[in-house]
């Protein structure tokens, strides 16, 4: 019986988890130096969190969960990560820690569409949530942070897009605009549109059919169709946050076309593009959540914050390769060679030995695959009380006492 990986999964075999330890590793030292702490929460949580969070008009709701019952309970397997971080803020009672409470999370997800290049049923994704601050530093601080991760990382040739949704009031008023231009076109929209008309207009902008965007394109000429008029309060949210981003120096430009795919967004959301290997490619995306922690059953809370998509950031990264380790011990005496291999991993050195204790040749074939020096321990050395290190990339060689090393 042949079993393979499920369709959609994939396995990060040891040559590719190099490159993922270290952008795992620059996320730790950059949300460290942030004082953003790490949260990890559960791969499962209740079915009810993201119908909630999320949003039933979603196709992430709709099409995409992975749920499964298990006694009386709905659970699903998590499409994203923000609501399940919220629950914890909620239930971990860190709403009364002193504003901005601010986390980071990596971790797989699990979204059930056709698998393409850079896009699996299970993914993976670095993330991060500001709690607790309404003003538009905060949305400055996350979208700064993501654009400092991206440039650690070496993607520096970057575009930030912007745009607000506004408050619930100027979306009101905005679904109203959007219903009343659309209706004359809705029977030619996609089935999905169609439904959203109804339920959620706004989420018509966010669609990837070809026929419905040229639709879009069609009516373009109709001054400002998709442009949110914004309320003073909002204008003047978004206006400062283009101020701040201009004192950073992080360019950007304004599309209002760009929503999200999720519902719980409100006022600013962005999106960050690169250009690394040639081609446009989405690697960020985030907003403003103001509304979602009080429909989780909390307080008004201000939120915001974005995810990255781990295997689509791997794609446009050079390749890591694996350190060479300081030591292989070459010896036949396998119990004298664990000893010192031992010895020397207790010194904070990595090294290994051959576990079969084949002949030096073989060994020392293997020692310039691996490591950067070979510690030959033959019966001579062993009788004596002394090594020979040979330096690998040299071939210099010396002897020397254990102690000296």
């Amino acid at each position: 019986m042949n079993i393979k990986a499920p369709r959609g999964t994939k396995d990060i075999l040891p040559e590719e988890a190099v490159s993922w330890q270290n952008i795992e590793k620059i996320a730790l030292e950059l949300f460290t130096s942030a004082g953003v702490k790490e949260i990890r929460t559960p791969i499962i949580e209740d079915t009810n969190l993201f119908e909630r969070g999320v949003g039933d008009t979603t196709d992430i709701v709709n099409k995409e969960m992975y749920t499964f019952e298990k006694g009386d309970r709905s659970l699903t397997l998590r499409p994203e990560n923000t609501a399940g971080v919220v629950r914890a803020y909620l239930e971990h009672g860190m709403f009364r820690i002193s504003p901005p409470v601010k986390l980071w999370y990596k971790g797989p997800m699990f979204r059930y569409e056709n698998p393409q290049a850079g896009r699996q049923r299970q993914f993976h994704q670095i993330g991060m949530e500001i709690f607790g601050e309404k003003k538009p530093t905060a949305d400055a601080e996350a979208i700064s942070l993501a654009v400092q991760f991206l440039n650690r990382l070496g993607l520096n040739d970057l575009t930030i897009e912007i745009n607000s949704l506004g408050c619930d009031e100027c979306r009101k008023k905005f679904r109203e605009k959007l219903k009343f231009v659309l209706k004359p076109y809705l029977p030619q929209l996609c089935e999905d549109c169609q439904t959203r008309f109804e339920k959620n207009p706004l989420r018509i902008l966010d669609c990837k059919n070809e026929n419905c965007n040229k639709i879009f394109e069609s009516i373009s000429e109709q001054k400002d169709w998709n442009k949110i008029d914004l309320c003073p309060e909002c204008l003047d949210h978004f206006n400062t946050l283009k101020d701040y981003l201009r004192a950073l120096d992080i360019k950007y430009v304004e599309n209002p076309n760009l929503v999200r795919g999720l519902d719980y967004y409100t006022r600013t959301v962005f999106e960050i593009k690169s250009f690394n290997l040639g081609s446009q490619n989405a690697v960020c995306g985030g907003g403003r959540y103001d509304n979602l922690v009080s429909l989780m059953g909390g307080d008004n809370t201000p939120a915001v914050g974005w995810a990255m998509g781990v295997e689509r950031l791997n794609s446009l990264l050079p390749q890591k390769t694996e350190e060479l380790l300081d030591y292989f011990v070459v010896s036949t005496d396998s119990k004298e060679a664990i000893k010192l291999v031992n010895l020397l991993r207790n010194k904070g050195k990595s090294a290994e030995f051959d576990f079969s204790g084949r002949k030096f040749t073989k060994q020392l074939e293997k020692a310039s695959k691996v490591a950067k020096k070979a510690i030959i321990l033959g019966e001579d050395e062993i009788s004596n009380g002394y090594l020979t290190v040979k330096d690998l990339s040299t071939s210099e060689q010396i002897k020397t006492d254990i102690n000296n090393l």
